[in-house]
């Protein structure tokens, strides 16, 4: 055990929060449509299910390079999510995330749950492969691995917060979801070499920050707006109640 070792957990710790932006963002959406005390409850099962394979795939690392189909079915369950929400109706019913169904033989809530679990071990591939190029010690590897699926845990609880309060902000994290379907494909076809090039990590991360920072300043203006609405409606509620009196 050394001092580098620390240094390494810290700097996997940061790359997990860097490349979970977008698994933290669609991680959000899918316990969405539970009822408000069961989305951190499906969240927190999620996690020992996300420590359990990630402990089990860091061990078989070498191999993960194999299973590049987990990134093509990824890309196409994302854009399934996605054209599903947009598919849905207006802007208001979309806003309105549709409640959890049950699936097979499982509720609507363990349904969520194993949806989380599949979301994390497509997402967790990247991750585990830089944490091993970057330490040969599994105790660092796993160490970095776990602190970093609290830290984006964390962020997630803050993105449910915002969605919440800003319900437009839903749109937004669609459209997110969706360039994230489009980055796995890119990824797989890369893999295969059906292509010759792939998508920058920076510009990626990038692209993620624009589109959340413009759905979160028009979710904030659309708040707005309503709000201005609503005051407007009342105060003249409150006008048409004061002339009905002064006329009796």
């Amino acid at each position: 055990m050394e001092a580098s070792d620390f240094l390494t957990i810290a700097l996997l710790v940061a790359l997990e929060g860097l490349l979970s932006v977008d698994n933290a963002m669609v991680l959000a959406v899918l316990v969405l449509g539970l009822p408000k005390g069961q989305q951190h409850k499906a969240l927190r099962y999620g996690i020992i299910g996300a420590f359990a394979f990630r402990a089990v795939a860091t061990l078989l690392a070498v191999y993960l390079i194999s299973v590049a189909w987990v990134k093509i079915a990824g890309a196409g369950y994302l854009l399934y999510l996605v054209y599903e929400h947009f598919h849905h109706g207006g802007a208001e019913a979309r806003r309105t995330p549709p409640k959890a169904q049950p699936m097979l033989w499982m509720s609507a809530f363990w349904a969520t749950v194993v949806k989380v679990e599949l979301t994390d071990i497509v997402f967790a591939i990247d991750s585990i492969l830089v944490a091993v190029a970057m330490s040969s010690k599994t105790w660092v590897v796993l160490s970095g691995g776990i602190l970093g699926i609290i830290m984006m845990r964390l962020v997630i609880g803050q993105l449910l917060s915002l969605v919440e309060r800003y319900p437009p902000l839903v749109d937004g994290a669609f459209v997110i979801i969706a360039w994230v379907g489009v980055k796995l494909l890119v990824e797989f076809l890369h893999a295969e070499h059906y292509i010759a090039f792939e998508i920058p990590r920076w510009l990626s991360l990038g692209l993620i920050v624009v589109i959340f920072c413009v759905a979160f300043s028009y979710a904030v203006r659309q708040e707005r707006r309503e709000r201005h609405a609503k005051r407007t409606s009342v105060d003249d509620a409150a006008t048409r109640l004061l002339v009905e009196e002064e006329e009796r």
